[in-house]
């Protein structure tokens, strides 16, 4: 027999390893101009001559540097997503995501986004799990008004999408929780005024998630990040950070690994600089599908990503850190508790992160008037008022309650999450938010008395931007068949998700239709809430379960 041919392997498209021409079209793209250049267009010529002037490579690329994605065309069912071209999937409006690194804003700021929803977006708005806020029909004509208004308060748009370090998400109390290991507000804003907007760092191989936090609930959920800085206390007594590297979700999730550091507070910058910078080069550009973080993560292992960190770019070495203490149970902020100062936050939830602007300005007008005008926005999709006085607590919940935001929310409003969905995202197969408000409602129905905690995550498409797989109920949009033989909206069903521990588990054949989805729900809580011992979480009873009773 003739000798086996060795096959040649493919580069990866490592720039590090001296791949720099573009493997496929994003990356040509992103070669061609860098998308931090698509503002001066948008300002000059597209927000002049209208959409129809606008070319397709900033449209459906670079334009989401700044924020902005076309959204869905009203119209188009689930069947469509994916098979029709992005010209006729596309509206001639905008989704625009407002940036806001860790949650925090100010009464003027929150002023100024309720204004632009009004005035721009016809009211829409939702609150991100990223801690950002997403208006949609936005025009391309008012995009440069938009921006100035923004800008003008301190915010902006940039890099909250595209193949950019995007929002920096940090515990919401920053600074102001009783029982924080260490404000990590300095650390944050110095790595945003440092690098975000920078070339250096305008071109990776994909979407780079960045956590920041001292939080004792780990509110951050630093084991999905790409990178995280989780608070902790060394065996000097000194306070930094253990330091997480590539996690992420989607179709391969994988939960970040700890690199086994301490970081100092004032290394933070460097540290981020040197892991943004080890993504940019040894990060793989080939297949856009092995592009995240935690690919190459996964094939290195953190004991040689450490030691690259450390001598290609740090050019020292870290000390040894402690791992951080378990998260609790809820990790939300929600409801009243003691501020630093003697003054108490009130966190408080929409439903399902659905807001509008003529709400965000009424939340503006009791933050004025019960705290300090201080508001800030959480990753489970919810807002806490700041500085609240203890006499003022109960009519601050009060007054809330009257506008259906919950100070003291049932299981089911607390801790249920859902993305876009197909209303306005081109990749949403399922309708996702209305849906959601239903199951919710239907739940506190019929199951009243219930109030273990319970996370439900409602997704529109495979891409887990709701976090399906931590859920103890993710809920994945697709297309199922009903008992007539129809095609409908429908879900697949993870169940028994765990941050940091285990992936939601996929029961064979467990799908529901949208129109069986509360009945499904209701049953599979009855079950847990009948068959769990004490302290036993939802997660623990799904392994132990018969598989009948996850049916």
């Amino acid at each position: 027999m003739p000798p086996a041919i060795k096959r040649k392997k493919k580069g990866e498209g490592q720039w590090a390893l001296g791949y720099r021409e573009p493997l496929n079209k994003n990356e040509e793209n992103k070669k061609n101009d860098d998308g931090l250049n698509v503002r001066r267009r948008i300002i000059d010529v597209y927000s002049k001559a209208g959409f129809d002037s606008i070319d397709p490579a900033d449209l459906r690329g670079r334009f989401r540097w700044f924020g902005l994605y076309t959204q869905r065309r009203p119209g188009i069912d689930g069947g469509k997503t994916g098979a029709l071209p992005d010209e006729e999937l596309d509206d001639r409006y905008f989704m625009m995501r407002i940036r806001i690194d860790g949650g925090q804003l100010s009464g003027a700021q929150l002023s100024t986004i309720a204004d632009i929803s009004t005035r721009y977006a016809r009211g829409t708005a939702d609150i991100t799990d990223r801690q950002n806020v997403q208006l949609h029909w936005v025009r391309i004509e008012d995009v440069p008004a938009i921006w100035e208004a923004l800008e003008a308060v301190g915010l902006h748009t940039m890099e909250a999408c595209g193949d950019t370090p995007r929002t920096i998400i940090g515990c919401p109390l920053a600074g102001i929780a009783a029982d924080e290991i260490i404000d990590a507000t300095p650390q944050l804003r110095d790595i945003h005024d440092r690098y975000i907007g920078s070339p250096e760092f305008s071109n990776l191989p994909r979407k780079f998630k960045t956590a920041l936090s001292g939080c004792t609930s780990h509110c951050t959920v630093h084991e999905i990040n790409d990178i995280a800085f989780v608070g902790v206390v060394n065996e000097a007594g000194a306070t930094g950070y253990q330091l997480f590297v590539g996690g992420g979700l989607s179709t391969n999730p994988m939960f970040a690994k700890s690199l086994g550091v301490f970081v100092k507070p004032e290394q933070a910058h460097e540290v981020w600089h040197g892991v943004t910078s080890i993504f940019r080069d040894y990060g793989y550009r080939r297949l856009r599908s092995r592009a995240r973080l935690k690919f190459l993560m996964n094939d290195w292992g953190p004991e040689r990503f450490r030691e690259v960190l450390e001598k290609e770019y740090l050019g020292y070495a870290l000390p040894d850190g402690p791992e951080p203490d378990a998260p609790k149970e809820r990790r939300d902020h929600v409801g009243i508790h003691p501020q630093q100062d003697g003054n108490f936050y009130v966190g408080f939830a929409p439903r399902v992160g659905r807001v509008n602007g003529e709400l965000l300005g009424a939340i503006g007008a009791l933050a004025a008037r019960y705290g300090s005008g201080r508001v800030r926005t959480t990753i489970e999709q919810k807002l806490v008022i700041l500085d609240v006085p203890e006499e003022n607590t109960e009519a601050l919940a009060d007054a809330l309650a009257e506008h259906d935001l919950q100070v003291r929310p049932s299981t089911f409003r607390r801790q249920m999450m859902a993305c876009t969905g197909i209303e306005y995202c081109k990749l949403a197969i399922v309708e996702t938010k209305q849906r959601s408000m239903d199951l919710m409602d239907e739940l506190e129905k019929r199951l009243p008395d219930f109030d273990q905690p319970l996370t439900i995550n409602v997704n529109g498409c495979p891409n887990a931007c709701a976090r399906i797989q931590v859920a103890d109920i993710g809920l994945k949009g697709q297309l199922v068949v009903d008992e007539n033989g129809d095609q409908v909206e429908g879900f697949q069903i993870h169940l028994g998700g765990q941050l940091g521990a285990t992936f939601g588990k996929k029961v064979r054949g467990l799908k529901t239709t949208s129109a069986g989805l509360t009945d499904y729900v209701e049953r599979v809580v009855r079950r847990f809430d009948e068959q769990r011992a004490d302290g036993e979480r939802f997660a623990d009873w799904v392994r132990r379960a018969d598989e009948a009773d996850l049916k």
